[in-house]
């Protein structure tokens, strides 16, 4: 072993490589965590800032330089204290994250059970909160609700959400073709700019969604609209074919023949 470590090849193809290979990867996950965190601009504003102290150093402009020496600490805390939303988001996606783990979708026929029971639930102006999972787990919401474990079907998502059942005012959490919880507690949203005409299943979905990488529906009980959050972002007042776009895109559905049988 100490001598394959210490080899020519060792030393000058495969360290080399090894070390690049990790670090593009690194480079690559935080920025799919930045951007789904809405944590970019704060990486736009350190772009910013490392170009004006390299211009300021190349150009030997020494006032300009002292004045971002002596601004630097406080910066820093200041970053820290107006980005703490966006930075907590990064590091919970960072304990949370399955890295290596591939996306749970459901399948073509359990898309289209959910659509039937959206549409359902949006004519009769009966609420809903649905979530979708992805690659992060979502262990700490399933503790808040009721084990399911189920077949995911348009019916089954209807007697949940009917109004009256004990499950009706939580969320469903949906993994791959499964309901395995009903009645879920969702974090709720802390965004200063959130329409105050939006309810308590809007904030709880925007919530979830800045906190991992879920896609969640919400039917609001007043209006019977649809809205979609995901990736910190809260898509409101959309048809059902619209749902179904942003459905296909985020898991990458196609229209190709033999498509469930893909999928299968």
């Amino acid at each position: 072993m100490e001598w394959f470590t210490d080899s020519w090849i060792m030393g000058t193809i495969i360290r080399p490589v090894l070390d690049i290979a990790i670090l593009a990867f690194l480079i690559f996950k935080m920025y799919q965590i930045l951007v789904s965190t809405r944590a970019v601009q704060l990486l736009k504003g350190a772009v910013f800032i490392i170009l004006i102290y390299t211009v300021a150093f190349v150009l030997n402009l020494e006032t300009l330089l002292w004045v971002l020496n002596l601004l630097a600490p406080g910066l820093i805390i200041g970053v820290a204290i107006v980005f703490q939303p966006e930075l907590r988001q990064i590091f919970t996606r960072i304990g949370q994250g399955e890295w290596f783990g591939k996306s749970k979708r459901p399948q073509i026929r359990h898309l289209d059970s959910i659509m039937n029971a959206l549409e359902v639930l949006s004519g009769r102006r009966i609420g809903a909160l649905i979530v979708i999972t992805r690659s992060l787990g979502l262990k700490n919401i399933l503790e808040t609700g009721t084990r399911i474990n189920a077949e995911l079907t348009s019916s089954l998502l209807l007697t949940i959400f009917t109004n009256g059942t004990p499950l009706h005012d939580g969320a469903s959490i949906i993994q791959g073709g499964r309901i395995v919880a009903a009645g879920c507690f969702l974090p709720l949203s802390d965004q200063l700019d959130f329409r105050r005409s939006f309810g308590t299943r809007h904030r709880a979905a925007l919530g979830l969604a800045e906190e991992s990488d879920a896609v969640v529906l919400v039917v609001s009980e007043e209006k019977g609209t649809l809205s979609l959050a995901y990736d910190s972002e809260l898509r409101y007042d959309l048809s059902p074919g619209e749902v179904q776009q942003h459905f296909r895109r985020l898991f990458k559905y196609t229209d190709e023949p033999g498509e469930e049988a893909a999928v299968e």
